[in-house]
């Protein structure tokens, strides 16, 4: 692991065991390409990542993916050979993006190998579990107005974009 961008795992590790019958976790550490196989014919798809965004730490990006591309900040920069942003546009230019994709970028603050997450981004984690239970069990959005990006979530610290 390194630091901040355990996040997504985290995120996962509060979602077990919470979520309907039929909804299912997985958990990714490789290259996100090989995700998409995964992602064909779901109903809907939720994606959390660490992002580099320039953010404060455990600032949340929420972006509607299933009907645009990704924004090329915060989404594109990647420890991976193939960002997740690619990953998500191959999938839709292949036609294999769930209609319904939702994407959580937390913006990290220490990616240094070893490292737990920072404060800011572990509370993050529990926010971004609580919008995505609150989403796949009711199919509500996040209680907050359209900003450029998306929704951005009401807990500090919180960028809209």
């Amino acid at each position: 692991m390194r630091g901040d961008d355990a996040v997504g795992l985290e995120v996962a590790g509060h979602l077990r065991g919470t979520l309907p019958p039929g909804a299912e976790i997985v958990e990714h550490e490789g290259e996100p390409t090989s995700l998409i196989d995964v992602w064909s014919g779901a109903e809907a798809l939720w994606i959390v990542d660490a992002v580099s965004s320039g953010s404060q730490a455990g600032t949340v990006h929420r972006l509607d993916a299933g009907d645009r591309a990704l924004p090329p900040d915060p989404f594109r920069a990647s420890t991976h050979h193939v960002s997740l942003a690619e990953t998500v546009e191959l999938a839709r230019a292949i036609g294999r993006l769930p209609a319904r994709t939702v994407v959580y970028g937390i913006a990290g603050g220490s990616f240094a190998v070893g490292a737990p997450l920072t404060p800011a981004v572990a509370a993050a984690a529990v926010t971004v579990a609580d919008a995505i239970r609150e989403e796949v069990t009711t199919g509500a959005r996040p209680r907050t107005g359209p900003g450029p990006m998306g929704f951005a979530l009401p807990t500090p610290p919180v960028r809209e974009r």
